[in-house]
């Protein structure tokens, strides 16, 4: 027998036990969302309601599959036979199937897969003759993207192409001509594609009486997982398959929708309870996840919000740390305070429960490059790794060739992008190039002028030499026409990578060091990390996981929110949202940090920055301020102990961190949300002195040695348990004397 009363926390027994009718359930982050669906798909069999009489959509199968099993278990031998459990356009195709001829089919409809769509397009073109000798002509794959961007949005293709891929817009007829001749392929074939299955389910519910009453009977309870990442034609065939005063339950959180580039509506959730009159609301407001402090700031976060439903996130876990309000130098110093802060962490963490987050792939350049350095393990999810993204490397390879002309691979790059010149006549050109063969050269350049203004460029580099900076920006103006052909599906997107490729150039001096940091090879992909793989992750791609301590970088303008979002309130409060969704990932800590200053590849030096909204914002004490200082660490800013902590070194080495890797153990949410690292034994935290070493006080200083900064002299205490310690290379460091062996 389920004990509901027992089980579940008076919010979630509401929304498990519901009787008839509409109801709307709102799951703040972290207030077990998936163990309510759970029980209430238990409850409903349990007092008598056929399992097959139950739809449940969620957005992912393994969701669907898992809420099943779990609800199967509750309830024993009375099992969950014959629900049905799935996504939208799983269960729509299998609508379709059953009622073909409702829509003028002889059979169910066959489905393009992303391949066959994408061949239809390139025979499609050739028919058209469009994009003829056009190397900067658009991908099919991306074609395609804004033909079901523009469907799942329910808007033109050249509204998509204006908001989100204006670069393209000289080819918004040939497109639109695409799009058109598309559509007439597969109906001419009775083809559909996976948009169309769920604008096909629509016209069957919405325009057949029949098939609509006979869906309407089969199940009389329709529930849908994460309602607030629906799209507008979602929205309309659960009030279809329901009825205005079905029983429908909608689960999930306006303030956790993130997906608009998608096509996810957040007016769906917002509106429910108008396009079901009378719609019960109930909030699941206690959180499992996060403690008090860093839930006080999320609530201070969703106060701000110009629309939303209302609510409080509160737990019993009152304890723990402010969040911090970190705020660096520059851009550039913040790459080592986070670092540090890492560093601080991995001794009460395991590095697998550590998060960096950002809004944007190419933010965490500064910070993997970092990691590099010290040789801290990392894998990154959403966005290109650093190391493994093209236009970086092609940008390298002329900074590589000017510091060695015999650099065979870099050569390669940069020529692989001149028309004309192919693997063998590449080989054949650097032969002649290094033995000397003037002749063959000249007659090479003769016949191909943008090889001979490549070469001309690469002389001119070679012949005067200067900072990493400066020769970078050289190399950008001459590559950005190259870049804008060669990737010109989506080389706005690249370019904010190459800005940021400029900011790190702008802490060297040196080209030598400069390249020995960014050119390094790239490690093993598939070598065991022993689970102890520092995480970053875009926010996008963070949804659904959770980690013990999270830092957040870039918050402020142009960054977090981007520069796109502050025309459109719309686009504004998505942003919002989107910070939102980054901070509850933090069960214990959380770092949020501020750059003062940025680089300006303009300017070629750092510019102050402006705080991103969603922090200025903030009320006073929902953080704990820190402050980079001039000399070195940060510092508390607000009165209370002053200490500092040191950021990470900038120029130690140490071996190279690993990548991303394909074959990464994983474990699902318990919300079926993306996967993520599992965890593994704590990380070894640094170096403790080891039993029976003699007890450090001021009077009895002496070596030791530290895992990063290696052996140094202690020639202070400075409080209880912490010490100064001068580090040849580093410096004087203040560091926990637990972090230290002493000799």
């Amino acid at each position: 027998m389920i004990d509901f009363a027992r089980d579940l926390n008076p919010a979630q027994h509401e929304a498990a036990t519901h009787g008839d009718g509409p109801v709307l359930v709102i799951a703040g982050a972290g207030s077990g969302k998936t163990r309510t669906i759970v029980y209430r798909l238990a409850h409903l069999v349990s007092r008598g309601t056929p399992a097959d009489a139950i739809l449940l959509l969620t957005f992912t199968r393994k969701a669907a599959q898992q809420m099943q099993q779990r609800a199967a278990r509750l309830l024993g031998a009375t099992g969950l036979a014959g629900l049905t459990g799935g996504t939208f356009h799983g269960f729509a195709y299998a609508m379709l199937r059953r009622h073909p001829a409702a829509l003028g089919l002889t059979q169910a409809p066959t489905i393009l897969d992303q391949a066959d769509a994408e061949g239809a397009l390139r025979d499609l073109r050739d028919e058209l003759g469009l994009g003829k000798g056009d190397r900067s002509y658009p991908k099919r794959s991306t074609v395609l993207g804004l033909i079901s961007k523009a469907r799942n949005k329910e808007r033109s293709i050249a509204e998509v192409m204006q908001d989100e891929a204006y670069h393209l817009l000289r080819y918004e007829d040939d497109i639109g001509q695409l799009a058109r001749a598309y559509t007439g392929f597969k109906r001419k074939h009775g083809l559909v594609d996976y948009d169309d299955l769920l604008f096909l389910l629509e016209e069957l519910l919405r325009d057949h009486e029949p098939a609509r009453e006979a869906a309407r009977r089969r199940f009389r309870h329709v529930m849908v997982d994460e309602y607030q990442d629906t799209n507008l034609v979602q929205a309309r065939l659960v009030r279809l398959l329901a009825g205005e005063a079905g029983n429908v339950m909608a689960v999930g959180d306006d303030a956790q929708s993130i997906y608009a580039f998608r096509g996810a509506n957040v007016q769906n959730i917002l509106s429910f309870q108008t396009m079901f009159p009378g719609a019960r609301l109930i909030r699941l407001e206690r959180n499992y996840r996060s403690t008090q402090p860093i839930l006080d700031l999320t609530n201070a976060l969703l106060e701000q919000a110009q629309q939303g439903i209302r609510k409080r996130l509160y737990t019993e876990r009152t304890d723990g740390p402010k969040p911090r309000l970190v705020r660096t130098l520059s851009d550039r110093s913040q790459a080592q305070a986070v670092v540090g802060r890492v560093m601080e962490l991995s001794g009460r963490y395991p590095l697998a429960d550590i998060a960096v987050l950002f809004r944007a792939g190419y933010q965490s350049f500064p910070v993997e490059v970092a990691l590099n350095r010290l040789g801290i393990k990392y894998r990154k999810y959403g966005g290109i790794r650093f190391s493994e993204a093209a236009h970086i490397r092609d940008a390298l390879a002329f900074l590589r060739l000017a510091q060695n002309p015999a650099d065979l691979p870099a050569f390669k790059h940069v020529l692989e992008h001149v028309r004309g010149v192919g693997p063998k006549s590449c080989a054949k050109l650097y032969a002649a190039l290094l033995g000397g063969d003037a002749k063959a050269v000249a007659k090479a350049c003769a016949k191909n002028k943008e090889l001979e203004e490549t070469l001309r460029f690469l002389d001119g580099l070679r012949a005067s030499p200067g900072a990493p900076a400066a020769l970078l920006a050289r190399v950008l103006d001459f590559f950005q026409p190259v870049m804008e052909k060669t990737y010109a599906d989506d080389w706005p997107r690249r370019q904010a990578g190459l800005e940021q490729l400029g900011r790190i150039a702008s802490g060297y001096a040196d080209l030598d060091a400069f390249l020995a940091d960014l050119c390094l090879e790239t490690p093993d992909e598939g070598a065991d990390d022993d689970g102890q793989a520092l995480t970053l992750s875009t926010v996008h791609s963070a949804k659904g996981l959770e980690w013990s301590a999270v830092c957040i970088i870039d918050l402020v303008q142009d960054r977090f929110p981007s520069r796109h979002a502050l025309t459109r309130a719309e686009d504004l409060e998505e942003e919002r949202r989107l910070l939102y969704v980054a901070c509850t990932r933090a069960r214990e800590e959380l770092a949020l940090f501020v750059p003062s200053a940025i680089y300006s590849q303009q300017s070629g030096g750092s510019e102050p920055a402006l705080d991103s909204p969603f922090i200025s914002a903030l009320p006073p004490g929902v953080t704990e301020p820190w402050r980079e200082s001039y000399t070195g660490g940060l510092a508390r800013t607000d009165g209370g102990d002053m200490t500092y902590t040191p950021a990470a070194p900038a120029a130690s080495r140490g071996p190279r961190a690993t990548g991303p890797g394909a074959g990464a153990d994983t474990i699902p949410p318990e919300d079926g949300g993306d996967q993520r690292p599992a965890p593994r034994p704590a990380a070894a935290a640094p170096a403790a002195a080891p039993a029976g070493s003699p007890a450090l006080t001021p009077t009895r200083l002496g070596y030791c040695r530290h895992k990063i900064f290696g052996r140094g002299k202690v020639v202070a205490a400075v409080s209880e348990g912490k010490v100064r310690v001068n580090f040849p290379g580093f410096g004087l460091k203040v560091i926990l004397a637990d972090y230290l062996e002493f000799e």
